[in-house]
């Protein structure tokens, strides 16, 4: 389409932009002239909005330059870069002076230092029907597989027909790796036989999020139009799993490019609550850990990816340290902000798959020299324990923004639901307090004295861009070329908007949000100078899976018990969430009620996550909790 300029700024005024053009837009703009130039008017228009001044002689000045600039994004677009490429830059959350602890000479870099005792079930016969270990931890798992009471492929084969059975109803697995599956077990059980046991994990079923690459199967990154992608390797995790003796039996689902429970193939569901989804984006991991169907996951984070399904489906998860775990052959949304983390059933579950994901892979350059040995038997009395005790202290409901005047009709009805739903909302807040100060009451008795500490004070909200910023940078094509009309978008949250936003955002803010970021981890890191472990509400008004996910601490949920029949009803919206935003509820957009789990979070020292995993670990032996299971997926 051939458009003089004055035609062009008049019908991009009647869109809306009569006084001003966004500065991103200048060059999208300019494309669509004549001869492809930005002029002057066009630079008054962006100036307004980019806050800068511009004299006459320093107008020209920058014509020359951004059309020359023009030419050079045109070449950049053209590029072929897959998503796995990385930009020329490496994010690290050290502060100044802070160096992860090194192994001791000698050491054995993929054994734990020391696990729990025993477990009571390996001296006991195995049922029959394995249906019935089929809730059993890790632990309990490895150690039966150990004196070879069962076997991998009979552990296979049951956890492989429970996710075929339940499936249809929780809509977790996206390609089940049978045939691969199989034959490792069969592998592992002739090398147990053969007396070369290479640990705890080995011969146990695991999933994992369909977001790591597997050789030889679909990786469709839960999105659609990507049914069919297929990689010639296997993700970096996906090998350390394989040389744990480990069996992938299933790649499970997750919101359309890592975004909530809503998936190509549908929503996946809450076990506990099946009219709910499970949350997201690793809606699968969480859902078949919880419902039994593997012996733990493998699930990834950026802004809450693993916080909301380990919450919502009342399992242990881990969020490790930023460039803890090696994220080679997995799909990119933000290269400052992804983590790999496991989705157990126990704190010590996450310990021991930690111990075979953990460490740098010569790859991933996010990744420093480390150090991470799990022991059972931390003398975790030493540590010292902080807790956000406004945030335990004040119930807390999310602030409910006003509308926005040209806020679409769906928006509209979204809104008033939410203006509707606020009462039920602060009501099931302040039911699930209660849960909350109950883990101060299992602490003290415990006998740990609580530190009052408090998050910094910065703009977190602010700097929440830079993962959709760097989405948008990695999925630029899909932007360009309209394909994100594939993607799921009934919300102005979702992914395929948020990506076309960024489009329109100043490079400069990008930039200064990072530095903002810095200060930050600064911050934080100064707080965790004067405790260890930081006990925090899951949900809280500090923000602390925002802030935490920027600033690259590592954090263990586990469950918190099970609210009671006398909860109040669901919230509808997720408590405010659209159904189709990052992280969001389900096939009615609904959390929590009568007998679903709730949770409690516990936040480490960036590089220590085997200590706040043995806080974790004893904080559950403490408290239970770890024997509740949804009952419609018992055997």
């Amino acid at each position: 389409m051939s458009l003089d300029r004055r035609h062009f700024l008049k019908v991009f005024g009647n869109l809306g932009f009569a006084a001003t053009l966004l500065p991103g837009a200048l060059y999208t703009i300019a494309a669509q002239a004549e001869d492809k130039r930005i002029t002057a008017e066009m630079l008054d228009q962006a100036s307004v909005i980019a806050g800068v001044t511009l004299e006459p002689d320093q107008k020209t000045e920058m014509l020359t330059l951004l059309n020359t600039n023009r030419k050079g994004f045109d070449d950049l677009r053209a590029l072929d870069m897959p998503n796995s490429v990385p930009p020329a830059f490496v994010f690290t959350c050290l502060p100044p002076g802070y160096e992860p602890a090194q192994p001791p000479a000698g050491a054995d870099l993929r054994k734990p230092l020391h696990m729990s005792a025993a477990p009571a079930i390996a001296d006991k016969e195995v049922p029959k029907d394995l249906n019935k270990i089929a809730f059993s931890t890790v632990r309990e798992l490895g150690e039966l597989v150990r004196r070879k009471k069962v076997t991998s492929l009979a552990l296979t084969e049951m956890y492989i027909a429970r996710l075929k059975k339940y499936n249809p109803v929780l809509q977790c697995v996206i390609t089940l790796t049978e045939e691969r599956a199989m034959a490792q077990a069969r592998d592992a059980d002739k090398e147990i036989a053969a007396g070369k046991y290479r640990g705890i994990l080995h011969g146990l079923p695991w999933g994992g999020k369909d977001l790591l690459a597997v050789k030889g199967y679909p990786t469709t990154w839960g999105a659609g139009g990507f049914e069919d992608q297929h990689f010639d390797y296997d993700a970096a995790v996906v090998q350390r799993l394989d040389a744990a003796g480990a069996v992938l039996i299933a790649k499970l689902s997750l919101g359309a490019l890592a975004g909530g429970d809503h998936w190509f193939g549908g929503i996946t569901k809450n076990p506990w609550n099946i009219e709910q989804g499970s949350s997201g984006s690793s809606a699968g991991p969480g859902s078949a850990t919880s419902a039994g169907c593997v012996a733990f996951s493998i699930g990834s984070e950026t802004g809450g990816s693993i916080s909301g399904p380990s919450t919502k489906c009342g399992v242990t998860g881990l969020r490790p340290t930023f460039g803890f775990v090696p994220r080679t052959g997995v799909m990119t949304l933000s290269w400052t902000m992804d983590k790999l983390g496991p989705m157990c059933r126990s704190a010590e579950d996450c310990a021991l798959v930690m111990q075979a994901i953990w460490g740098p892979d010569g790859q991933d350059e996010a990744m420093p020299k480390s150090w991470y040995q799990w022991n059972a038997d931390l003398d975790w009395k030493k540590l010292r324990i902080g807790y956000l005790k406004d945030d335990f202290e004040k119930p807390w409901s999310p602030p409910i923004a006003p509308l926005r005047s040209d806020a679409t009709e769906q928006e509209k009805k979204a809104y008033d639901r939410r203006i509707a739903n606020e009462p039920q909302t602060k009501a099931a807040r302040e039911y699930d307090r209660k849960y909350d100060l109950a883990t101060l009451d299992v602490l003290k008795k415990m006998g740990v004295e609580l530190i009052p500490v408090e998050i910094p004070k910065f703009p977190y909200d602010a700097m929440r861009f830079i993962y959709n910023i760097e989405g948008a940078a990695a999925f630029e094509q899909m932007t360009l070329s309209g394909r994100d009309k594939i993607l799921y978008e009934k919300s102005q949250s979702s992914y395929a908007n948020s990506f076309r936003a960024a489009h329109f955002y100043p490079a400069v803010e990008y930039i200064q949000a990072n530095r903002a970021r810095t200060l930050a981890i600064r911050a934080f890191a100064k707080v965790f100078e004067k405790v260890d472990i930081i006990v925090t509400p899951t949900t809280n008004s500090s923000g602390q899976v925002t802030v935490t996910n920027l600033t690259g601490q590592p954090a263990v949920i586990v469950p918190n018990g099970l609210r009671g029949s006398d909860a109040p009803k669901p919230v509808a919206g997720g408590g405010g969430a659209d159904l189709a935003a990052p992280g969001a509820g389900g096939p009615t957009g609904q959390s929590g009620g009568p007998n679903t789990p709730v949770s409690i979070t516990f936040l480490g020292t960036i590089y220590k996550d085997a200590e706040v995993l043995a806080f974790a670990h004893a904080y559950q032996k403490a408290a239970g909790f770890l024997d509740q299971h949804p009952p419609q997926f018992l055997a």
